[in-house]
């Protein structure tokens, strides 16, 4: 019997490459730390469910930590991953189910972002950051909490550097996009840009960016592009992985997701409004990560951290008419809707 399983779930990709080197990640991760076991799982695109991910973590564990490895927090981190911990709680009633905090914005992934420019910098024909533009490219997401965290960090890039131009742009969902704001550093007289994709591993839309920038180098001929790899296996994700483990073990009060038994998920949930699944852990609600609308602070008290019974309470109210927001799933779909939901 083992006292504690990490499981380590990723997002998941189309793009085989993403997912091997999540696989990777792990293997280096328990090179790093010998005495712990490190199971891993995928929110979709994978075989290794969230389901199966948890039978696996639970079988022989008293202890399950679950750890996303996840940037930033919209609807897979608040509510497809506490929901599919709900169901096995139900299947494991005997193993403790603990989930930690998404990695978020925080000094770990601003001193890769540094590192990273820094290095861009240097490859550039005329280092000068008052003439050359910075673009922080990311996902994008419905939530407004998810894209809150990426506008936290680009203004902590343009505090930490002396580049008067920092960016925030998304591959999709939201907006603006690169192209836009591409065009806003050229009107501004930058005349070097440099695209850093918010991203941890491979997939279908680090590929995209790529041919972006490719394009937008023939579109303006006079300025100078580079662009900066993604974050994977720095050792501040690492760290910031372990950080995390280490605040489950102990029990410190700020290492529990606050949607894990969030009651304002409990309410969707009730109404149908459960997000992506992809396995047998609880029913199927194919839900776009805005279905919800969970963009609420996590300011609220849980009284239970882990409980197996949810109630119902009042939500927010709301205008009676609104409009609602651009469709998207919040993952690498290549494809963008353009209806809305009723």
């Amino acid at each position: 019997m083992t006292a504690d399983t990490i499981l380590l779930v990723g997002h998941g990709s189309r793009e085989k490459s993403g997912n091997d080197e999540i696989f990777a990640f792990a293997e280096q991760w328990r090179h790093r730390q010998p005495g712990w076991r490190i199971e891993v799982c995928f929110i979709e695109f994978s075989e290794i469910t969230m389901s199966e991910g948890l039978r696996r973590a639970a079988t022989g564990a008293e202890r399950v930590l679950v750890v996303p490895l996840i940037l930033n927090a919209a609807g897979h981190v608040k509510m497809d991953i506490p929901q599919a911990i709900d169901g096995a709680r139900l299947k494991f009633p005997n193993v403790q189910f603990l989930y930690a905090p998404h990695l978020t914005a925080c000094e770990h992934i601003l001193s890769i972002l540094k590192r990273r420019l820094k290095g861009a910098m240097q490859a550039l024909d005329m280092p000068d950051p008052t003439l050359t533009g910075v673009v922080i490219l990311g996902r994008g997401s419905s939530d407004r909490q998810a894209n809150g965290e990426m506008a936290k960090m680009a203004r902590w890039v343009m505090e930490e550097t002396d580049h008067e131009l920092v960016d925030l742009a998304f591959t999709g969902i939201t907006y603006p996009r690169l192209e836009k704001a591409v065009q806003r550093q050229s009107l501004l007289g930058m005349t070097q840009v440099v695209v850093m994709p918010y991203y941890l591993f491979n997939g279908t839309l680090v590929e995209r960016i790529d041919r972006q920038v490719e394009n937008l180098k023939t579109q303006y001929p006079a300025i100078r592009f580079t662009s900066t790899a993604y974050f994977g296996f720095e050792r501040e994700i690492f760290e910031l992985l372990e950080e995390r483990v280490n605040d489950l073990k102990r029990g410190a009060p700020e290492s529990l997701m606050p949607c894990d038994g969030c009651k304002y998920r409990a309410f969707g949930v009730e109404n149908g409004m459960g997000g992506h699944h992809h396995d047998d852990a609880v029913p199927h609600h194919h839900a776009d990560d805005h279905a919800y609308g969970h963009g609420h602070d996590h300011g609220h008290a849980h009284d239970h951290p882990h409980p197996q019974v949810h109630a119902v309470v009042q939500i927010h109210s709301k205008p009676a008419v609104q409009q609602a927001p651009p469709h998207g799933h919040g993952h690498d779909h290549p494809h963008e809707h353009k209806h809305a939901h009723p």
